[in-house]
């Protein structure tokens, strides 16, 4: 389980989300920083039932960087008020679907599957989803995945995708630009003794989905 301290600090980073407070408050913020990865790695190695390649991954490798490329943003804020991992058979900056790690107070959730792939890849996974769609219907249609995961997040194509017709029966997910179920976490969950156990659960039933997206691409 995570520290209470831990989500006090992203409660305070995100009132105060300036060089001078984060500098100040470095010591915490290397508290909470440690705090995370100790929970990472807890995570992590409950996972390794789920995907076995996650036993040869370092942890810290799973971990976004705190700090925003402000770059291209209008929201020139240093920092991102919260902690975030993604779990990948192939790492986290590989394009596999996987799932993902939200931490921030009140705000906190649990994701899978696959975010905005890139062209070639979400080809191939309509091409899957078209070829197998009854399986795919089995999948997400399963009551306890419906009653977790009640929404898909993400943006669809307002037109049709190239090669596929309005009257295919799996054109609503053929629209689809990115496959990404979620579910919120409260603090207090993510703060319990059993929070690891939890997420395991949660990522347990999102695995089906996530392994046949995943297929796709091999």
């Amino acid at each position: 389980m995570l520290q209470k301290a831990t989500i006090d600090f992203l409660t305070n980073l995100e009132k105060n989300n300036n060089k001078a407070w984060f500098d100040e408050n470095r010591k915490k913020y290397e508290a909470a920083k440690g705090d995370f990865e100790n929970f990472v790695e807890t995570v992590k190695t409950a996972l390794t039932k789920l995907e076995p390649a996650l036993a040869d991954h370092k942890s810290k490798d799973a971990i976004f960087r705190i700090f925003r490329d402000v770059r291209f943003s209008k929201d020139k804020t240093p920092y991102k008020s919260h902690f975030g991992a993604y779990f990948s058979r192939a790492g986290r900056k590989a394009p596999d679907a996987g799932y993902y790690m939200h931490i921030e107070p009140g705000k906190s959730f649990l994701a899978g599957g696959m975010w905005m792939p890139d062209a070639p890849i979400l080809k191939k996974l309509r091409q899957e989803i078209d070829y197998n769609f009854d399986e795919f219907k089995s999948i997400i249609g399963k009551p306890a995945f419906k009653k977790q995961f009640t929404k898909w997040e993400g943006e669809q194509l307002k037109t049709l995708p190239q090669g596929y017709t309005a009257d295919n029966p799996a054109i609503e997910f053929l629209k689809m630009k990115s496959f990404i179920v979620s579910m919120p976490i409260a603090d207090k969950d993510v703060l319990a003794k059993d929070s690891v156990k939890q997420i395991e659960k949660v990522y347990t039933q999102m695995k089906p989905l996530v392994d046949f997206l995943n297929r796709a691409l091999d």
